[in-house]
C-alpha cells in the first residue's frame, strides 16, 4: 500500500511537471531532495543513499551503500561479509568493497510517506508561485486580454489559461464601467505581489496611463514600428485624456495617423476607454506651447510661466474662451498642467473697451474673511478671479463648472452683489 502511494506521487508529480512546464532539472532535483531529507530523517544521515528518479516512468528507486567491515558499528552504513553473502547469496564480495541494497518504498513506513507527500505537495506550491511569479514580473507594463470569471463589489476576478487569478480592482477600473461574467476584457499587467506567501496577487489595470499608451502601440502600427513615439500620457479616466505624440519622419503627421481614416483609429480605443474623450496633440520641448495645444480650441491671449518652476501658471483668455480652456469640472485645465508639470491657473482678460468699467472690481481672494477659502479656491479654478466675473455668470453655470451647491453660490452672489451696493 505505501509503495503505491509513493509511486502515485511521483506520478502526480509528473503531471504536475506537464501542466505547469516545471523545469526537468529542477523538478528532479526537488524529488531527490525530498526523499533525502525524509531519509536523513529516517536513518540519522542520507549520506549513503542513492535516490534515482526516473521522471518519464514516473518512478523512484533508492539504493542504501553499506561498506563491508569485519565488526558492525553503524548498521544503517555497515554491514559484515557473512550479512552480505546471507542476504545476496553471492561470495564474490570482500572486507572493504561497497554493497548497494534496494531499499523498498515500503520501508519508510505510513508515516514517513506522509510526510514525503505533504513536503512534495508544498515544494509544488513553492515551485508553482514561483513560476507565475516570474511569469507576470516580466510582463508587468504587458496588455492582458481575457475573461471575466467572477465580479464583486470591490474587484474583478479574471482567470488566465493556467487558471492563475488576476484581479482588478475598484479604483483600477473607469468609473461607471461594469462587468459580467465572460466578458472580454483588457487591461495592463500593474503589479505583482507576494503576499503572507500565499498565491502571487496580480493587479491589472485599465485606469493607469501605461493602458492607454499600449492601446496606441497596438491600433496605431507606426507607433509600433518606432516611426511615431508617445511622448507622455494624462488622464481623468472616465473623463478625458491627452496624448502628446512626436513623429521622427517628416513626412508622417502624428495626430492624423494616431486618428486614422475618419477616425478608425482613435475611436476603437474611444469605445475601449467606455468613450472616453482622448485628445491626440504634437510634442513640443517649449511648456508655453504645449499648453496653447493642450487648451485647443479654446485661444489663449498669454501666459505667464512666473520666475519658480513651483509657481502656478497664469494663463490669460477672453471671458468667452475661460469656458472652453477649463472644460468640464476643471477636467481640461487639469490635464493641460499635467502635461507639463505645473499647475495652471486662468484669469480673465477683459477686452481694452471693457476694463475702465471694471476698475471698481474686487478680486475674490478679499473676500477671504467671509468665503471660505475652498470656496473661493473652486472659483479661481473655473477662471472667476473677482466678484463682478462670478456676477457675470448665471447661477447655475457657477454651480455646475465649480462644483458648488446651490445654496452656496447664491450666499457668494448676495456677498459680491452688496459690495457694489451704494
Amino acid at each position: 500500500m505505501e509503495k503505491e502511494q509513493v509511486i502515485t506521487l511521483i506520478d502526480a508529480f509528473k503531471d504536475f511537471k506537464e501542466e505547469k512546464n516545471i523545469d526537468r532539472t529542477v523538478m528532479l532535483a526537488v524529488l531527490k531532495d525530498v526523499f533525502k531529507t525524509q531519509l536523513a530523517k529516517t536513518y540519522g544521515s542520507a549520506d549513503n543513499f542513492d535516490v534515482i528518479v526516473n521522471v518519464d516512468k514516473g518512478t523512484c528507486e533508492i539504493y542504501q551503500e553499506f561498506e563491508i567491515v569485519e565488526t558492525v558499528e553503524n548498521p544503517n552504513a555497515e554491514m559484515t561479509l557473512e550479512q552480505v553473502i546471507a542476504e545476496t547469496g553471492d561470495d564474490d564480495y570482500a572486507i572493504g568493497e561497497q554493497y548497494s541494497k534496494l531499499l523498498p518504498l515500503s520501508a519508510f513506513g505510513r508515516r514517513g510517506i506522509l510526510n514525503i507527500r505533504q513536503n512534495l505537495q508544498g515544494r509544488i506550491m513553492d515551485l508553482e508561485k514561483a513560476n507565475v511569479y516570474k511569469k507576470y514580473l516580466d510582463k508587468v507594463g504587458e496588455l492582458f486580454s481575457g475573461e471575466v470569471y467572477q465580479t464583486w463589489s470591490k474587484e474583478v476576478l479574471i482567470l488566465d489559461e493556467d487558471g492563475n487569478e488576476l484581479h482588478i480592482p475598484k479604483d483600477e477600473q473607469i468609473p461607471g464601467e461594469r462587468f459580467k461574467k465572460s466578458d472580454s476584457i483588457r487591461a495592463i499587467i500593474k503589479s505583482v505581489e507576494l503576499r503572507n506567501n500565499t498565491t502571487p496577487y496580480i493587479t491589472l489595470s485599465r485606469t493607469s496611463n501605461e493602458f492607454l499608451e499600449r492601446l496606441f502601440e497596438q491600433e496605431v502600427p507606426e507607433i509600433a514600428d518606432g516611426l511615431i513615439t508617445v511622448k507622455k500620457v494624462v488622464r481623468v479616466p472616465g473623463e478625458r485624456a491627452k496624448v502628446a505624440v512626436e513623429s521622427y519622419d517628416d513626412r508622417i503627421d502624428p495626430i492624423g495617423a494616431c486618428i486614422g481614416v475618419k477616425g478608425s483609429r482613435i475611436l476603437g480605443i474611444v469605445r475601449e476607454l467606455r468613450n472616453e474623450n482622448i485628445d491626440v496633440i504634437q510634442w513640443s520641448q517649449n511648456p508655453q506651447v504645449m499648453i496653447q495645444r493642450a487648451l485647443n480650441p479654446a485661444h489663449v491671449s498669454s501666459i505667464d510661466m512666473g520666475n519658480d518652476p513651483d509657481e502656478k501658471v497664469k494663463v490669460y483668455m477672453q471671458p468667452e474662451e475661460v469656458k472652453k480652456g477649463i472644460g468640464r469640472r476643471g477636467v481640461n485645465i487639469t490635464l493641460a498642467g499635467m502635461l507639463v508639470d505645473r499647475e495652471i491657473e486662468v484669469w480673465r482678460e477683459l477686452p481694452k473697451g471693457q476694463q475702465d468699467d471694471e476698475e471698481d472690481d474686487v478680486a475674490i481672494d478679499d473676500f477671504a474673511d467671509v468665503i471660505d477659502q475652498w470656496v473661493i479656491d473652486k472659483l479661481k479654478g473655473i477662471g472667476c478671479d473677482t466678484a463682478r466675473s462670478v456676477l457675470a455668470l448665471s447661477p447655475e453655470d457657477v454651480a455646475l463648472r465649480a462644483d458648488l451647491e446651490d445654496e452656496t453660490v447664491e450666499e457668494v452672489r448676495r456677498i459680491f452683489q452688496a459690495e457694489f451696493e451704494d
